[in-house]
């Protein structure tokens, strides 16, 4: 039998529960009637918090952006240079470490958030942290560096999840795959704004 939300549970608990079912069957063949059914609640009471299922993937995009949205903050209060534009990296690497459930969700249902509204605004953001990067007189090549700085941070999960899928192969633990990221965004991003020898 469902029952109304606890008082003490919260759109988060929703949310993660959403994310476990998009997860297991993607976006689209994931109902609303599903996700309560999960949460052990009624529809109506999946109503009150979150009108429709895009809602809800708004709600978890909003999640995964809140580190985004604070580097930017920070980033716009100051002054461009190269120390602040690692410290962007830094910032988004530390609040990205915990989301990688949320990434991969991204990555494996990537062509249903492009066609929706908060896809645009997923991207908004990854490109407005990436101008912070760049600094004056950006290239074309200074922008491609900076993006990749930044999905550096991203692709390592899953780039650990492949290793370790090889035979006698040990997948790195969850602190390695964090400072090897760190350090192969910063790699990257030193060499914005620096001309590129022939």
């Amino acid at each position: 039998m469902t029952t109304q939300l606890p008082r003490g549970d919260t759109r988060a608990r929703i949310l993660d529960v959403a994310l476990e079912l998009f997860a297991e069957h993607g976006y689209e063949k994931t109902s609303l009637r599903e996700i309560a059914d999960r949460l052990g609640v009624t529809k109506a009471a999946l109503y009150y918090h979150f009108r429709t299922k895009e809602d809800i993937l708004a709600g978890i995009v909003d999640s995964m952006s809140a580190p985004m949205e604070e580097a930017i903050a920070w980033g716009e209060q100051q002054a461009y240079s190269p120390a602040v534009r690692d410290e962007i990296i830094r910032r988004f690497a530390e609040g990205m470490a915990d989301r990688q459930r949320l990434l991969r969700f991204f990555h494996e249902n990537q062509p249903t958030i492009r066609e929706l509204s908060v896809g645009t605004r997923f991207k908004d953001r990854m490109i407005a942290l990436t101008r912070l990067m760049q600094g004056p007189d950006a290239t074309f090549e200074d922008r491609v560096r900076s993006t990749m700085a930044l999905m550096a941070i991203n692709i390592t999960q899953f780039i650990g999840d492949a290793y370790s899928e090889e035979p006698d192969a040990e997948a790195p633990d969850p602190e390695t795959r964090r400072a090897t990221a760190l350090r192969v965004a910063l790699d990257i991003a030193e060499t914005i704004g620096k001309p590129r020898s022939e």
